[in-house]
């Protein structure tokens, strides 16, 4: 069976015109890869920020909300929650709007941009009493613990929430962004002004993300 048709009968099953979906990847092809660029230049810049606030002789402090909450281990959700918010992320653009992907490519290097700068600004160590995480294979190797400001957890299922705003995703990804906030802190792993300034810095990114990446949100259907 010849392999375009394959991908046709898995286009049909995804409800998607495979035909179209590969006109506006080519059409969109620099766009996409100028977009890539950007993303693994702010993967790198986070990268480097977390190994260096982890390298540091920080010293934890008080938190009032902490304080009152139980520390209860939800490693599971903290891990792959956080995983399925990627790959949502990823794969809703690229298999469904695919004219848009480079749109939500840049903005999540934006954000990724922005957490880096105050990342590597903010010298707190995790509170005293933070669940370790047990982090295997791929994920040892993004697992840092003092890259708290602000909160990556919370903050990136919202820019989904604001980014996908158009369609009906961005309700699992405003649940996703609740959910992984409460996990969290829960857990101890973040203060609460990490997660609370989250949800701000993040809006702010997307206010200024949208001008360059795709115009004002009114133009953008997605």
């Amino acid at each position: 069976m010849p392999s375009y048709t394959v991908l046709n009968i898995y286009g049909k099953m995804l409800n998607i015109n495979f035909r179209e979906w590969r006109k506006d990847i080519v059409d969109h092809k620099y766009k996409i890869l100028l977009a890539l660029l950007f993303l693994a230049i702010a993967m790198f810049a986070l990268t480097i920020s977390s190994q260096y606030v982890d390298s540091l002789n920080s010293v934890p402090v008080s938190d009032l909300i902490l304080d009152a909450l139980p520390v209860i281990d939800l490693s599971f959700i903290f891990v792959w929650g956080i995983f399925i918010v990627l790959v949502v992320y990823f794969l809703y653009p690229l298999l469904y709007k695919p004219k848009k992907f480079h749109y939500a490519l840049g903005m999540l290097s934006l954000f990724l941009l922005v957490r880096s700068a105050f990342v590597i600004l903010t010298h707190l160590k995790a509170p005293i009493d933070a669940i370790p995480i047990a982090s295997h294979g791929f994920f040892h190797f993004i697992t840092y613990s003092n890259d708290l400001f602000f909160s990556g957890h919370a903050g990136l299922p919202f820019l989904g929430f604001l980014v996908f705003q158009e369609s009906k995703i961005r309700y699992f990804m405003l649940a996703a962004s609740i959910i992984l906030a409460i996990t969290v802190l829960f857990m101890h792993v973040h203060y609460s002004i990490d997660v609370a300034s989250a949800y701000f810095i993040t809006y702010g990114v997307f206010v200024i993300g949208n001008p360059i990446f795709g115009g004002f949100k009114d133009k953008i259907k997605i």
